[in-house]
């Protein structure tokens, strides 16, 4: 069954902004156990990158050097959903995005993929120059 449902990806010129969704389904574990809430991406040739990641419990946030002060993670718990605003897009910011649940061990490298324990199908996201 699938736990993670991603939405909200598409294509957009340079500049332009995107709101990625990520919601968990009932078939996904207690978020009181699993209360790390990342966003990923993949491009093709490159290892996932840890995008954002959001402890759920009180909101704290943290971010790739690379998205600062342009995406913003976000979550709404009374509809067990996450988001990233992506704003100022790139043509570098171009890829399949994932979301992704962890435990609270997820908290000592919150951007580390292998933190994390279960994943969405992921979103597509692309950029035009």
């Amino acid at each position: 069954q699938v736990q993670l449902v991603e939405s909200g990806g598409g294509s957009v010129q340079a500049g332009g902004s995107l709101k990625l969704s990520c919601a968990a389904s009932r078939y996904y574990p207690d978020t009181t156990n699993y209360p790390y809430m990342g966003w990923f991406r993949l491009t093709p040739g490159y290892e996932r990158e840890g995008v954002a990641t959001i402890y759920i419990r009180d909101g704290r946030a943290y971010y790739a050097e690379s998205v600062k002060g342009r995406f913003t993670v976000s979550r709404d718990n009374a509809k067990n959903t996450v988001y990233l605003q992506m704003s100022g897009l790139k043509p570098g910011d171009s890829a399949m995005y994932y979301c992704a649940g962890g435990t609270v061990a997820a908290g000592r490298y919150p951007l580390d993929a292998r933190q994390y324990n279960y994943w969405g199908q992921g979103t597509q996201g692309t950029v035009a120059a």
